[in-house]
């Protein structure tokens, strides 16, 4: 399951019955850029279409699944800015790309390692199975720079108690803590990943595929009888609304990003909410 060298922002390969898409933007951790975005789509709907596959794992090249948004240009800050129409059907894009690993009918295995931020933590977390490194770490930081994910799954998978602490904070949790709350399904060392999430993927494709459907489609429509789907399309309205407010760490943040680059913006305002012994 090695990453073949590739310029391809994403890539498709097979072992057996599973299908493994891997974000390819190594060194930019992945970061979700829009025709990333696009791509993962294309090639999650490939894996859909084929009557050979059963199970599809998704996982980052690289030290990390996925560092979140792609901040170095982002649209709804830039081209969108000031224009509430336009911000919010980006960020309904955006809601979709997100919601395509739960709209499948066949389970996807959200294989991570390193980071999964932000947007990249709301994608592991819209996943069927997650199986990290006991080194990973999960969190969505976009509160510290007056900003929300266009995809508030979290108070659906861990509750809104622990979702409100994670995202009213934007602290980051260890592997260990995210297993011990729902978040992941359990955590392996660093060189076992590969070979765990492959036995797993290979286990589920023992299962009779129309079963595996009818329990996936259970499972969903259940949660979306509670309200999932629309709650997470309100959340965007909320989402958008926040994009054209003139917030003044926001407009900090970005000041820092631009002049200095989105890592230093983070190493600054991350600095602000250390906590004294």
């Amino acid at each position: 399951m090695g990453t073949p060298a590739s310029e391809e922002i994403a890539l498709y390969e097979t072992d057996g019955a599973v299908a493994i898409v891997t974000m390819n933007r190594p060194e930019k951790r992945n970061a979700l850029s829009i025709p990333l975005k696009r791509k993962l789509v294309e090639l999650l709907r490939r894996a859909e279409a084929d009557d050979d596959i059963a199970v599809v794992v998704l996982r980052g090249a690289g030290k990390s699944f996925c560092a979140g948004a792609d901040i170095s240009h982002d649209p709804a800050k830039d081209a969108h800015r000031g224009d509430g129409l336009k911000t919010h059907a980006y960020h309904l894009e955006t809601l979709a790309f997100h919601l395509t690993p739960w709209e499948l009918q066949k389970p996807v295995i959200a294989s991570v390692q390193g980071h999964a931020m932000g947007a990249g933590c709301e994608l592991a977390m819209m996943c069927d199975t997650t199986i990290a490194t006991e080194n990973a770490i999960f969190g969505e930081p976009e509160i510290r720079f007056a900003s929300i994910g266009s995809a508030v799954i979290m108070p659906w998978i861990i509750g809104p108690k622990r979702a409100r602490q994670l995202l009213y904070s934007g602290d980051t949790i260890s592997a260990a803590r995210a297993e011990a709350i729902g978040m992941i399904n359990e955590f392996v060392a660093d060189e076992k990943l590969e070979a765990r999430t492959l036995k797993v993927a290979h286990r589920l494709a023992q299962t009779g595929r129309e079963a595996l459907r009818a329990i996936k489609m259970a499972i969903n429509d259940g949660i979306e009888a509670q309200g999932f789907r629309n709650a997470l399309k309100a959340g965007v309205t909320a989402v958008a609304l926040t994009h054209v407010s003139t917030i003044e760490q926001d407009k900090a943040f970005y000041e820092m990003r631009d002049k200095e680059g989105a890592a230093a913006a983070f190493r600054w305002r991350n600095a602000q909410f250390r906590e004294e012994d």
